[in-house]
């Protein structure tokens, strides 16, 4: 068996408690007793030393196959030895242990009873005995109170390691979220640009070469986009459309943006971003879109991002990207509409964030 919670924390001390019981092995021996008794005395040491070592090894109601048998070492010494008053103790320490407050006070007022009547029974001077009673009434309720501080801590420790591992797997998560939208956007305009420069290279060698060195460029944009999502790091909304308008271009895609200044709180702006980016490369590659609007305006309580095209549209289902873009405006307090009915308009909302931060107005047409 492997050491409980509720007593792992006694260790090497559990063997200290053990000088409790010298003075009952050593009565016999003091009191010239024969050597048939000092025998007797000291098997029944070394069966309850088994038995106490046994107790730091389970938990709960099969404590009580401990605590009886020490109780019953006790009842059955305490006539012919002073000392077996530390059995009693004993038996009421592992009491703590076997449940809640209320059963561990039970257990402790049994063994104190069965003490009292054993030494009611045997007629036995209350010098003799008081300090076995006195002192299992208090060892039990200490170890009572202390098995109770243990589990609370075992609990606080197991909410904490729950907590860490939750963070750990939400972190996990956004990486994985964030990576698919940086390289879903990156990937797509460097696909472009590759193709374009593959069929400029034979009439417009020039512009080809211009064009590897803009992916060469976004390359290495790419990679420092991926160190900033793994630090959590968000680029803002102007940043983005900046992106999406060389991706647009790239495509051949017209572009029309209209954004009025609207209170942005820092993470407001971070997701909006990120829906953006999501948003510019769906159009690019599923659409066979001519033209693309960008909106961002302000609606009574509410910003307003819309990124709406003229192409084919559809009823298809989301993909990784716009689930991932729904679940983080979701727990923002917002929401994403998806229209497939004329081309594609993707709709995201926010409530409103007063007055933390503005985004300029853009008026831009590419």
């Amino acid at each position: 068996m492997t050491m409980t919670p509720e007593r792992d924390y006694a260790g090497w001390t559990k063997y200290i408690w053990l000088i409790y019981i010298v003075p009952f092995a050593g009565y016999p021996v003091v009191a010239h007793a024969s050597a048939g008794q000092i025998a007797l005395t000291w098997f029944a040491t070394a069966v309850f030393t088994v038995i106490y070592l046994a107790g730091y090894r389970i938990r709960g109601r099969r404590l009580l196959w401990i605590i009886a048998p020490i109780t019953a070492l006790g009842v059955a010494f305490m006539p012919v030895n002073y000392g077996a008053g530390a059995f009693f103790i004993f038996a009421a320490s592992f009491a703590g242990n076997t449940g809640g407050v209320r059963k561990a006070f039970s257990i402790i007022g049994l063994v104190l009873l069965v003490l009292l009547v054993d030494v009611l029974v045997i007629g036995l001077s209350p010098l003799l005995w008081w300090w076995a009673a006195f002192f299992t009434v208090v060892i039990g309720a200490v170890n009572a109170h202390f098995a109770q501080v243990g589990q609370a801590n075992r609990r606080l420790a197991m909410a904490q390691e729950e907590i860490e591992h939750l963070a750990k797997v939400a972190e996990r998560e956004r990486i994985a979220r964030d990576l698919h939208d940086v390289l879903g956007h990156t990937l797509s305009l460097i696909i472009l640009k590759s193709e374009l420069a593959s069929k400029l290279a034979d009439r417009y060698p020039q512009r080809a070469r211009d064009e590897i060195r803009d992916v060469e460029r976004i390359s290495r944009e790419a990679l420092s986009e991926v160190r900033q999502a793994v630090r959590g790091y968000r680029a803002g909304l102007q940043h983005e459309l900046d992106g999406a308008t060389a991706m647009l271009r790239a495509a051949s895609i017209e572009l029309t943006a209209e954004f009025e200044p609207v209170p942005l709180a820092a993470g407001q702006e971070a997701i909006l971003a990120l829906a953006l980016r999501e948003a510019v490369t769906n159009v690019v590659r599923h659409s066979d879109a001519s033209h693309c609007t960008i909106a961002l305006h302000r609606v009574a309580d509410d910003i307003r991002l819309t990124v709406s095209d003229d192409g084919r549209g559809g009823g298809r289902e989301d993909g990784a990207g716009i689930s991932g873009m729904r679940e983080r405006i979701t727990a923002l307090g917002g929401s994403v509409a998806r229209d497939g009915s004329h081309g594609t308009t993707l709709t995201v909302t926010l409530p409103l964030a007063g007055g933390l931060q503005s985004v300029s107005a853009i008026e831009r047409s590419a």
